[in-house]
Parts: structure tokens; C-alpha cells; sequence
């Protein structure tokens, strides 16, 4: 029942479509559909990280990243901006000559994009809410129980970014460079406006 419970939860937090997953997108259709699931590994390893924090009330590391949540979600947002204007000023021709040029890089996507995601403490709280809100995690709650819980999120995180990598990646030879590089211009945009919120609403918005 947990695992179950864990995999409907890691299906929610992630379907959101935000800034990972357009770098998710956008990584597959540029160098192919295992590097997109490798980076949908990265991110779904990051919300279990936050998750497993959250479910067993780790006390030390929950303090410390609400402390620093300012300072965090600050840089956070200005690696997004980052990010957001390295790929509008990408050329994805390059980008897929590159790729063919070199091997053996899924490791280096998989921790890019890992520590890329655990730049968003907010994540931690997400999951805190979820279990507070479903009353799946209390007191009385066995260490196995919630073992089972942080899996069955990972598994449906890890899940949930694999049938989106799979699917853009059938439809990925329909497209052509030029639209590749629409595509990179639009996404890097869209990344480049999560940055600019992320690091704006640090200012205004308290949590």
C-alpha cells in the first residue's frame, strides 16, 4: 500500500511540465532518448533525495535547507537564467555533431542534472504537504513503511520521465534542424522566465 501510495505521489509531483522538464525535452530531442532519461533519473533521484528527508523528518538537514532556502532558491534561480540563455544561444546542429563526436557522457547529465533539481529546497516542502495533507506519514509510521513510500516515489517520478522521454523521442526524427533550433529558442526562453520568477519571488514572496 505504501510503494503504491509512493508511486501515485512521485506520478503527481512530477507531470508538472517546469523548467527540468523542458531541459528533460529539450536534451532528448537534441542528443537522444537515453540521455533524456538519464537527466528524468537525475531529477527523479532529487525528489527522492527531498522526499526521503521529508518522510523521515531528517531534522538537521530540514533546518538547514529552511534556513538557507533564501540563498538557495537565490542561486537556484540564477543557474536557471543561466541555463535558460546558454540554450537560446545554443546551436543544436553543433549540440548533435558534438553528440555523435563523443561517448560515454550519461554519467556527467545524470549528476548535472541532479544537483541542478536539489537547487529547489521548495521541493522538500512539497512533499511534506502531500504527506501532511493525505495523512500517509505519522508518528505511529514504521521505518519500512516509509522505505517502501520513498521508493514507490521514485518509481513513479523515474516512470513518469520515461514515458515522456519515450514519447518525444518517437516523434523526434519529424524534426529537423531548423525546428530544432525554434525549439531550443523557445524552450531556453520559457527556462530563462523560470529563473527570472524563481529569483524575482525570492524578494516577495516568503515561505
Amino acid at each position: 500500500m505504501f510503494l503504491l501510495r509512493g508511486i501515485i505521489i512521485g506520478l503527481m509531483a512530477s507531470i508538472p511540465l517546469g523548467p527540468m522538464g523542458l531541459l528533460c525535452i529539450q536534451r532528448t530531442l537534441n542528443n537522444g532518448r537515453w540521455n533524456g532519461i538519464v537527466s528524468g533519473m537525475g531529477v527523479a533521484s532529487a525528489d527522492t533525495f527531498y522526499a526521503f528527508i521529508a518522510a523521515f523528518g531528517v531534522s538537521a538537514v530540514s533546518n538547514f535547507i529552511e534556513a538557507q532556502q533564501f540563498y538557495l532558491r537565490l542561486i537556484g534561480g540564477g543557474i536557471l537564467i543561466g541555463l535558460g540563455l546558454k540554450m537560446f544561444l545554443t546551436n543544436p546542429a553543433i549540440q548533435i555533431r558534438n553528440k555523435k563526436n563523443k561517448h560515454g557522457n550519461l554519467w556527467s547529465d545524470f549528476i548535472y542534472i541532479f544537483l541542478f533539481s536539489l537547487y529547489n529546497p521548495l521541493t522538500v516542502l512539497v512533499f511534506g504537504a502531500i504527506f501532511a495533507g493525505f495523512s500517509i506519514v505519522s508518528t505511529q509510521s514504521h521505518w519500512y513503511n516509509l522505505l517502501q513510500l520513498v521508493v514507490g516515489i521514485f518509481i513513479g517520478a523515474l516512470s513518469w520521465w520515461t514515458i515522456l522521454v519515450t514519447v518525444v523521442n518517437l516523434f523526434r526524427s519529424k524534426f529537423r534542424l531548423r525546428r530544432l533550433w525554434w525549439l531550443n529558442k523557445i524552450m531556453g526562453a520559457a527556462i530563462t522566465l523560470f529563473g527570472l520568477f524563481a529569483f524575482v519571488s525570492v524578494f516577495f514572496f516568503k515561505v
